[in-house]
């Protein structure tokens, strides 16, 4: 079930995303445990969707409502 849910959206296949790599320290390339270091946009055949390492869009800042616009 989980599974249908993943492949219904389409997520770009990266290195940063995949199961058997880590960010690095300093975040611009990715330590992997079958090609060494990568790029984090890079993509191998070993290449496994981790969800969990998916990082959430920000909110948006909604800007607060003034009351006098709630006013008759």
């Amino acid at each position: 079930m989980k599974r249908k849910l993943l492949e219904k959206k389409k997520y770009p296949a990266a290195c940063e995303y995949c199961k058997n790599g880590r960010l690095s320290p300093d975040e611009k390339s990715v330590l992997c445990i079958k090609k060494g270091i990568v790029e984090p946009d890079g993509r191998c055949r070993k290449y496994s969707y981790d969800p969990l390492k998916r990082r959430p869009k920000k909110p948006l800042l909604v800007e607060k409502a003034d009351p006098s616009e709630f006013e008759l």
